[in-house]
């Protein structure tokens, strides 16, 4: 048996080493292939692709949205990143990107997994426990605010004004309270502070001047009816000084 398995093991990489492909403008993806195998998508977006494929594709819009308002910046952080997936689509539009997330095996994992062409620095931080170490110019967070308690809303918001440099931008963004009646009971179990968009717009305006409302269904962002909005994502600029106190 032994024998066997190494033969259809040595056949199988002089088959791969062997990718000559039909049409020629498809070689270097099979070049790559041949190099470094196939890249993994992370424990998260692993478990998304196998149960319900189109969320991934919804997710990763949620990320090109962020990457296309921060483009250009020179220091951005995430916060509450999970797998660290999408990180990549905002890393191509800003100089610098530190992911951070307060669960040590997203962080370890997406060490293990990142690859050295997008160099992205991952942290293990609480944002509710203390700001950044260093301010950055802009912080992003997508599906985070839904699970912080109410009661420890402030103390996350605080924190991320507190990790801002003057004039930095935050964007925050979260399933509607609309919404819900449409999630799974495993996501209701996390979903412990949904709003509707007047409601996220009147928190965020605590402590930002200025706070534009989008909405988004699938991936699709607009400036649409917010009540028949899925997901809400707020762009939030001027961090006021008595909300970061």
């Amino acid at each position: 048996m032994f024998l066997a398995l190494a033969a259809l093991t040595t056949r199988f990489a002089t088959h791969i080493h062997d990718m000559k492909m039909k049409d020629p403008v498809n070689q270097y993806d099979a070049d790559q292939f041949v190099e470094l195998g196939p890249e993994e998508l992370g424990l998260m977006n692993s478990s998304g692709w196998r149960d319900d494929p189109r969320r991934l594709v919804i997710t990763l819009s949620r990320y090109k949205f962020v990457a296309k308002m921060l483009k250009g910046l020179d220091k951005v952080a995430e916060i509450g990143c999970g797998d660290g997936f999408g990180a990549r689509i905002v890393r191509q539009e800003v100089r610098n990107l530190t992911i951070t997330d307060y669960d040590p095996v997203f962080i370890d994992q997406f060490t293990r997994l990142q690859h050295p062409k997008w160099e992205i620095t991952a942290k293990t931080h609480d944002i509710i426990a203390a700001p950044l170490e260093e301010k950055v110019d802009a912080i992003y967070s997508l599906d985070v605010l839904e699970h912080i308690p109410s009661i420890q809303e402030q103390k996350f918001l605080k924190n991320i004004c507190l990790s801002l440099q003057h004039g930095g931008i935050a964007v925050i963004g979260m399933p509607s309270l609309e919404s819900q009646i449409y999630a799974s009971a495993e996501s209701k179990q996390g979903h412990v502070n949904c709003k509707t968009a007047a409601q996220l717009q009147d928190s965020l305006k605590e402590f930002f001047q200025f706070v534009f409302i989008f909405s988004m269904n699938d991936e699709v962002v607009h400036t649409g009816f917010h009540g028949m909005a899925h997901y809400l994502i707020a762009l939030c600029c001027g961090c006021l000084e008595e909300g970061a106190r």
